[in-house]
């Protein structure tokens, strides 16, 4: 999907979003929960029980007290005998904010059917944002795109949403904006400061969604989502294109990729390559994520992002194999 730089008026709601489009989502947020009772074949199911951390009825664990725990729950006798502040962790269901890390970065500027990688990006984090408010718990985000990352605390508001909302679409329209501009010399990466941002939010108890296409990843986003792992939930909604995961080269066929041009070769033995290479990635950081218990949920471009949570989330989820 090619699209030239044109006033935003004019530019197809698949290659840019708006205001108004993550606005309207507000009504289509319903029929998946990421709360922790979850129907019994969801993909969460029996997960959060176990792993939020609260006051309740079940101790869970005995830990060392952490910057805004409640004085109450520490552990006197243990903090004289271990000679440092531990605490006792009880499960129970309660609220849990939320912490949607949104991917706008150049690599998400990609579409061949409905709608770019981007916008999709944008409204999984409208429809999860929507969905946490009417849940009643608080919500925030970091988006982040090649040269900026925005912090916004969790909030129970319908303003915070807003805001979080503004700045995704910021960050979109700046890649429309930018569409002829050179890619920025890479340094470090701009995943892994945003992870780092994320940690440094959720110090426990959140449940932290990326939504990304994972591009970039290394050894360090792998320890960057071990650390929030240890002490949050975490998802991850990868969003992929499905020409991203096929491709079927033709003769003069010409691919740009960070400002530099490919001829992409004809033959079925590239198509191969490219879907195994595709399916490689995936594969790695889907093993990377189930070690840590975090499922990654593949989220297409081609279909609507509302039916794919209601179908991952849905309460009447007929049937769905668990990634954990």
């Amino acid at each position: 999907m090619k699209k030239t730089k044109s006033s935003s008026d004019s530019i197809p709601a698949g290659v840019q979003t708006s205001l108004e489009a993550l606005l309207s989502l507000k009504a289509e947020a319903r029929g998946f929960s990421f709360l922790p009772r979850q129907p019994v074949t969801s993909l969460l199911a029996g997960r959060h029980s176990s792993r939020l951390r609260g006051r309740g009825l079940d101790f869970l664990e005995m830990r060392h007290y952490q910057q805004g725990d409640d004085i109450r729950t520490i552990d006197w006798r243990a903090t004289a005998r271990l000679r440092s502040p531990h605490v006792r962790v009880y499960t129970e269901e309660r609220e849990r904010p939320v912490l949607l890390v949104v991917d706008q970065r150049r690599t998400m500027f990609f579409g061949s059917g409905r709608a770019m990688k981007s916008v999709v990006a944008a409204e999984l984090s409208a429809l999860a944002a929507w969905r946490t408010l009417s849940s009643g718990d608080r919500v925030g985000g970091i988006i982040f795109n090649d040269h900026e990352i925005i912090d916004l605390p969790p909030h129970r508001s319908q303003t915070r949403v807003l805001r979080l909302l503004h700045e995704v679409v910021r960050h979109n329209r700046m890649l429309v904006e930018q569409i002829d501009a050179s890619p920025s010399p890479a340094t470090e990466s701009i995943l892994n400061m945003s992870l780092e941002a994320a940690l440094r939010r959720a110090k426990h108890d959140h449940l932290v969604v990326l939504v990304s296409d994972l591009d970039g990843g290394d050894e360090n986003t792998q320890r960057l989502a071990t650390q929030i792992a240890a002490h949050n939930d975490m998802l991850v909604l990868a969003v992929y294109d499905p020409l991203g995961a096929s491709l079927q080269g033709h003769p003069g066929m010409i691919a740009r990729d960070r400002g530099v041009n490919f001829a992409i070769p004809s033959g079925r033995s590239f198509a191969d390559s490219f879907e195994k290479a595709f399916a490689a990635v995936l594969d790695r950081w889907t093993e990377i994520f189930r070690a840590l218990r975090v499922p990654v949920l593949p989220i297409s471009a081609a279909t609507s992002p509302t039916h794919q949570l209601r179908d991952l989330f849905g309460a009447h989820l007929a049937r769905r194999t668990t990634i954990s």
